[in-house]
């Protein structure tokens, strides 16, 4: 696929957040500070990054969401690039709908269902292997958590990707330092994050996470048909762009209330 088929929609940040605290106020839902630390990710992604012509084109560029539970930063960019209607956007978490808290395949857009945590990447290997198989351009990027290079299903993926050079390979670890039940630090210490994909023969680049110039113009450098596969180690803030959200441990799950609603649409702001 030619280098300059990709997206054209611009896509910020900000129209990202917004969204997140508006649908999951709607469905009085959690998940909150998951999505919104991913948000500058995201729109580096379907803003600039990812080649994908046609949600339909088998030549597309793959993107796996391996912290399912995230999903909605994922339905706002679908709903922004105009894959997703209104009507299907508001409809998250509803009764039938196709946007639940976990991204479903069957929803146009999705690539693979996720949610079992660290599965991603192993779904992205085996992406990246087949396209490699079918001698195809086409890249395969993994956004996943920091908390799950707990598991070692993670660490096995990592090892048989740079065994087979998978240099079309991306992941983006979200490196907020938090889950579920507490900080990454007192959970599974993995610090150094970087030192560990080194020694599993990765190719490594730390950004800034929020940073979504820094994060293009990094994977845009990436040489995608030959070495190593790579990594982004993303140092991120949870909960970023709501002051009481961030770094705050119960916005894993807790939804907001009505005061809480409205001051997370005043700090976010209007996005234009």
């Amino acid at each position: 696929m030619d280098k300059e088929m990709i997206q054209e929609k611009f896509i910020k940040a900000s129209q990202i957040r917004r969204i997140i605290i508006e649908q999951s106020y709607r469905a009085h839902v959690g998940h909150i500070g998951s999505a919104l630390s991913i948000a500058d990710i995201i729109a580096a992604l379907y803003g600039s990054v990812l080649r994908i012509p046609d949600c339909a084109d088998p030549e597309r560029d793959r993107f796996v969401l391996s912290k399912g539970h995230a999903a909605l930063a994922l339905y706002a960019a679908l709903f922004l690039k105009g894959w997703l209607t209104k009507e299907q956007l508001n409809s998250y978490c509803a009764d039938d709908s196709l946007l639940g808290v976990h991204p479903e395949h069957a929803l146009s857009g999705v690539d693979f269902s996720t949610g079992s945590l660290a599965q991603g990447i192993t779904i992205g290997t085996g992406a990246a292997l087949a396209a490699r198989v079918q001698n195809s351009s086409r890249r395969t990027f993994v956004l996943a958590s920091d908390a799950e290079c707990n598991e070692g299903v993670l660490w096995e993926a990592a090892m048989f990707a740079a065994h087979h050079h998978l240099a079309n390979l991306i992941v983006i670890v979200d490196l907020n330092g938090q889950q579920a039940f507490g900080y990454t630090k007192n959970v599974l210490d993995l610090t150094p994050m970087a030192e560990r994909w080194k020694a599993f023969k990765w190719d490594v680049h730390e950004v800034d996470g929020h940073n979504v110039a820094e994060i293009t113009e990094t994977i845009n450098k990436l040489d995608t048909t030959m070495g190593s596969p790579h990594v982004l180690i993303a140092k991120t803030i949870f909960g970023k762009g709501v002051s009481y959200m961030e770094n705050q441990i119960k916005w894993h799950y807790w939804p907001m209330s009505e005061e809480e609603y409205h001051q997370a649409l005043g700090e976010i702001g209007e996005a234009k």
